[in-house]
């Protein structure tokens, strides 16, 4: 293995760890609070044992995040100093706002936990909602930073080095918002089926289990308009990379050729020897229309770039295709369920809807991995577009395999106890099985 393989291979996988606990840690706490105010506004006892069972999951999940991102903040530096370098005095702004979010996350969330019955439900409530709103923003600001990545702004270049740096013009990069909505959107989505799909497979044993029914309600409540908003955003999102970033948009789609009324590939596996899709389903113009909003707009192919400025395309196209498949199967569910709550059916019997939720549980997480390995390996071989290459930004540092394995282990052993803390959570619901009608919430 590659120095520069070992460096990728190990800022991967560590990005790929901390991300589910990021997004986790950005969904959670709206749980909490969607429960805290439902407990304030009914007095069900219910409401409040799923505030508190939410409310110790975020601790955990939050616990865990600040190990793997302190992980993440010293790899930076110590595998990428030549993008440090760079890109320290540029992006340093979003960075040190993200450490004022997460702290501010970290004072409230001890304020929420210890703090029932010793300040006044408003105060209490007023700390859950500052939880939330601080998880959120840690997120955004981190991914403002990737953003500005893949569309660096705020300084010159004058031989080679970047000069007359402008912090405010890189915080606010033109990929800003299209990422952050993304982003966002897939954390509430994720966290609300991941909630629903474990309360939904309590139901099918206990259809009649209130904790449970109220539980899911409350999570399909938050995972239902982000489920359905998300294909818009990632619409908007799909834009802005076909202009910003054409070769990584035509790695998406496995575009070899520039072509007008550009076809939208479904499915196939690339071959880059002979610039050849197999077992592709093509719906002519549809690919036109969604980089430019017109069935007949010329879509920049990887034949108008240099073969060694072509990111890995059957990497970046099976990866986009797993992402929108699996979006589509949320927005779908999410709209059933959102017939079946308007219409104030009991889900804890509709057994098919049931299914599908559990079906569902895992694909946020999944679609968000997928998603940011089509951002990160589609800018490949830039670690900032157009800028520096990521071979140039790598430590010159030996013996990478070490750390590689070291970290990997120290992972491995997080997720056992993570999984063994939320399965104890879960395992231990209170035995409220009083039969109530679950689209009640």
């Amino acid at each position: 293995m590659t120095d520069l393989l070992a460096a990728r291979s190990q800022m991967a996988m560590s990005l790929a760890f901390h991300i589910l606990f990021a997004i986790i840690g950005i969904g959670m706490p709206v749980l909490m609070v969607l429960a805290e105010r439902q407990w304030q506004r009914t007095g069900d006892p219910v409401y409040l044992s799923l505030a508190k069972r939410w409310a110790k999951g975020t601790a955990i999940l939050f616990a865990v995040g600040a190990v793997s991102g302190t992980v993440l903040s010293f790899e930076l530096g110590l595998l990428w100093p030549g993008f440090m370098e760079f890109a320290g005095p540029i992006i340093g702004m979003p960075f040190s706002l993200e450490g004022f979010a997460f702290f501010t996350e970290a004072i409230f969330l001890g304020i929420y936990l210890y703090g029932r019955d010793r300040i006044s439900r408003r105060a209490h409530f007023t700390a859950g909602v500052l939880v939330a709103v601080s998880g959120a923003l840690s997120g955004i600001f981190v991914v403002i930073a990737n953003a500005w990545m893949n569309a660096p702004v705020g300084f010159e270049m004058l031989d080679g080095r970047p000069v007359n740096i402008d912090p405010i013009a890189a915080l606010g990069t033109p990929a800003a918002f299209s990422q952050t909505l993304h982003m966002t959107l897939a954390a509430y989505a994720a966290t609300g089926f991941g909630a629903a799909g474990v309360h939904a497979l309590m139901l099918l044993r206990t259809p009649a289990h209130r904790f449970h029914q109220r539980g899911l309600v409350l999570a399909l409540w938050l995972a239902i308009p982000a489920a359905l908003a998300q294909p818009l955003a990632g619409h908007l999102s799909a834009q802005f990379v076909a202009t910003s970033q054409p070769a990584k948009f035509a790695a998406m789609e496995s575009l070899f050729v520039t072509q007008e009324r550009a076809p939208l590939l479904i499915g196939g596996i690339p071959d880059v020897a002979t610039q050849t899709v197999r077992w592709g389903l093509e719906i002519p113009g549809a690919l036109s229309f969604l980089a430019h909003d017109d069935f007949t707009t010329e879509v920049i192919g990887l034949d108008q770039f240099p073969r060694e400025d072509w990111p890995n395309v059957p990497i970046v196209h099976l990866s986009f295709q797993v992402m929108v498949g699996l979006g589509i199967f949320m927005a779908l569910t999410a709209l059933a369920a959102l017939v079946a709550l308007v219409r104030r059916r009991d889900i804890g019997q509709m057994r098919w809807l049931l299914r599908a939720i559990i079906f569902a549980a895992p694909m946020g997480f999944i679609a968000t991995e997928a998603g940011w390995m089509v951002t990160e390996v589609g800018r490949q071989p830039w670690v900032i577009q157009g800028v520096l290459r990521t071979a140039d930004a790598v430590t010159p540092m030996p013996g990478l395999i070490v750390p590689f394995l070291g970290f990997t282990l120290l992972y491995i052993l997080l997720a056992i106890a993570v999984v063994w803390l939320l399965r104890r959570q879960v395992l231990m619901a209170p035995d409220i099985d009083t039969p109530g009608e679950v689209s009640r919430g």
